[in-house]
């Protein structure tokens, strides 16, 4: 019994940071999971710049309004779903996904939530679980599931690593070359098939 976890910013959907960093015009906010390994610190930074720009929950979901899937991403996950069990695995946050999601035919996504306040202010997030990539392919293990696993970034390693297959999909190229044993793709039909042919 296998089960394909994905990654969604960067493999499914452009990475929604990026995208209000270029609606916004604050260039501090392009960092990511490629660039920053360090997930609290990395949303410490970003809650901390939207606060000194005044900017809360409704204008970062204006900019995921606007965002589409990548190309070809549907026709993707809808071929991959139609083979076998798919998870969409992210450090997003619940308040981002939905409409992604809706864009993509509402495939499972596990992720995280934000605390907002009254006045839409971000006030910090709540983290599902430790480690949580890792951590649910481990517990979709122990129930019997071999997992398959795909991502572009540093916190998408550990998944990749820890199942009967893994791949990275439009990653950077260092992390391509300190990795070189797990293989990379950047088109989806190759990504499909490496799949089918681990499942």
């Amino acid at each position: 019994m296998n089960i394909v976890c994905l990654d969604m910013e960067g493999v499914l959907v452009p990475e929604i940071w990026i995208a209000f960093s270029e609606a916004s015009g604050i260039p501090e906010l392009r960092r990511t999971t490629r660039d920053e390994p360090d997930y609290n610190k990395l949303m410490n930074f970003r809650l901390g710049i939207l606060k000194e720009h005044g900017l809360g929950l409704k204008e970062i979901q204006a900019v995921i309004a606007k965002i589409d899937p990548l190309p070809g991403a549907k026709d993707f996950l809808d071929e991959l779903r139609s083979i076998t069990q798919v998870l969409i695995l992210s450090d997003t946050f619940e308040q981002f996904a939905k409409p992604l999601m809706e864009k993509l035919n509402w495939p499972t996504i596990f992720c995280n939530t934000l605390e907002v306040g009254g006045n839409g202010e971000i006030t910090g997030y709540r983290m599902r679980c430790e480690k949580s990539k890792l951590t649910t392919v481990k517990a979709l293990q122990s129930i019997g599931y071999e997992t398959i696993a795909a991502g572009d970034s540093f916190n998408d390693l550990a998944m990749i690593q820890s199942g009967k297959a893994g791949f990275l999909f439009k990653s950077t190229e260092q992390i391509k070359k300190d990795y070189p044993a797990i293989p990379a793709y950047e088109e989806f039909g190759d990504l499909l098939n490496a799949i089918k042919a681990a499942l």
